[in-house]
């Protein structure tokens, strides 16, 4: 990560240079404000700010809102300021580091904006398969759409692809299209001049320029105005970019990734995607599947936010109970891994047995998702089930494992063909098949509705 540390830090500053540099930070300094917005227009970026707290924090912030540099800001005083730390923090610091500076303080405070934040957890076969694919386009050159949900982990994919790629040394850089104002992102992504418009008080070097080297995220492209489609389609086919109110173009080496939850197909049917950027981005689709047709997954990731928001509290990690398993393995899950992890940050904070239990697994406005979701669904159950099954292998061939996996699923599916293959992570077409074969030898497959066991 990248960290640039503005003001003198009360003499401490080859203490924290160092202690970053220790924990694989690339550190630059700032002696002023005006230093540090310098740093940050001329494209060397940062993705976090140590600031002292001498400095006015909140002019700073004020100045970085108003030309749209989205960076963290912490703040670093010695232990007697404690008035301006308080300030600090009013206007808009992140944390604040005591000096002289502690290493595991500075540690956990990197920790936060590194990768370690946005490490890919799974173990569902559907999300497998897609992570198999990411590892070996990962490598290439290619431009990648990496299609979903919200909230279904699209950018920790793109961190993923980035970390495994031969530019994993240069700079990762994300732009979220849908957040910045249409009038502002051309100049966010190519930069702009010194007067190009109103508010342009110096030159800006854009995310394009600041990503060289390196890959540039393209978040929720779906979200860009098709004329500014146009300028980026040549910026991706030529590898040069136009700053606003610049006289000449700029070359870039970047590779290009790019985020939709929307069908782009079907925007570019409706005229609202261009054809031919939709190809240039395309070369490669990886489709994440939503939470709830990962169910491995669900689990998985509960314990790991559980054991993230526990450690953040200083409270104890407690395991779930198994009525709190089953509960939220039949959950729908619409905000997929977004909404679980607030689930799961809530439910460390409510609980207070030894277990975190139903009555700890709520919705935002506290109410139960029990008391909505109802009782424990058969899909529940038959996630559950194949847990279970899949540890009493001892004694059976694969292809027996195979086949009383697949039934006794469908069973508890009550013979639901769609939930089943979710279940199981295979197509609808291969568990037809596989049920198709099981007919022809005989065995009893159960029909939509019913039980095996109970024909």
């Amino acid at each position: 990560m990248r960290l640039l540390i503005v003001g003198t830090l009360k003499g401490q500053l080859t203490t924290a240079t160092r202690m970053a540099m220790e924990r694989g930070a690339k550190v630059m300094h700032a002696e002023t404000l005006d230093g540090a917005l310098a740093t940050l227009r001329s494209g060397r970026g940062a993705d976090l700010l140590m600031v002292d707290v001498v400095e006015d924090i909140g002019l700073l912030i004020s100045r970085l809102e108003a030309e749209h540099i989205h960076v963290p800001i912490v703040a670093c005083g010695v232990e007697n300021d404690a008035r301006a730390a308080v300030a600090a923090i009013r206007a808009g610091a992140k944390e604040y580091i005591p000096l002289p500076p502690d290493a595991e303080i500075i540690a956990a405070v990197l920790a936060a904006v590194t990768d370690e934040s946005h490490s890919m957890i799974y173990r569902d076969e559907a999300m497998a398969q897609v992570v198999q694919l990411a590892n070996q386009v990962a490598a290439s050159e290619a431009s990648i759409l990496i299609t979903g949900e919200s909230g279904t982990g699209k950018e920790v994919m793109a961190r993923h692809i980035h970390r495994k790629s031969h530019r994993a040394e240069k700079p990762f850089i994300s732009v979220n299209c849908a957040a910045i104002p249409e009038a502002l992102l051309e100049s966010e992504l190519f930069g702009h001049e010194k007067g190009a418009f109103t508010g342009a008080v110096a030159r800006r070097i854009g995310k394009f320029e600041e990503a060289d080297g390196g890959t540039l995220l393209l978040d929720e492209i779906s979200e860009m105005d098709i004329r500014l489609q146009a300028k980026l389609l040549r910026a991706i086919q030529e590898r040069v970019i136009d700053r606003v109110g610049g006289q000449r173009p700029v070359a870039v080496n970047i590779r290009i990734l790019a985020t939709s939850n929307r069908d782009l197909a079907a925007e570019t049917r409706e005229g609202r995607f261009r054809e031919d950027l939709l190809y240039r981005l395309n070369v490669v689709n990886l489709k994440i599947p939503p939470l709830r047709e990962r169910p491995a997954d669900i689990l998985e990731l509960a314990g790991h936010f559980i054991a993230k928001y526990a450690e953040a509290n200083g409270v104890p990690a407690r395991p779930l109970s198994a009525d709190a398993r089953r509960q939220i393995v039949a959950g729908r899950w619409p905000g997929n891994v977004r909404e679980l992890e607030n689930t799961m940050h809530r439910a460390v904070l409510l609980s207070t047995g030894a277990e975190i239990g139903t009555d700890a697994i709520r919705s935002p406005d506290g109410t139960r998702l029990d008391q909505t979701a109802g009782a424990v669904s058969a899909y529940a159950q038959a996630a559950m089930t194949a847990q279970a099954i899949t540890r009493d292998l001892v004694g059976k061939t694969v292809a027996e494992v195979e086949r009383d996996l697949i039934l006794d699923t469908l069973d508890h599916c009550l013979g639901n063909r769609t939930h089943a293959a979710n279940i199981l992570g295979i197509s609808i077409r291969t568990l037809r098949n596989k049920l198709k074969q099981y007919t022809d030898e005989g065995l009893d497959v159960p029909v939509p509705g019913e039980l095996r066991t109970a024909s």
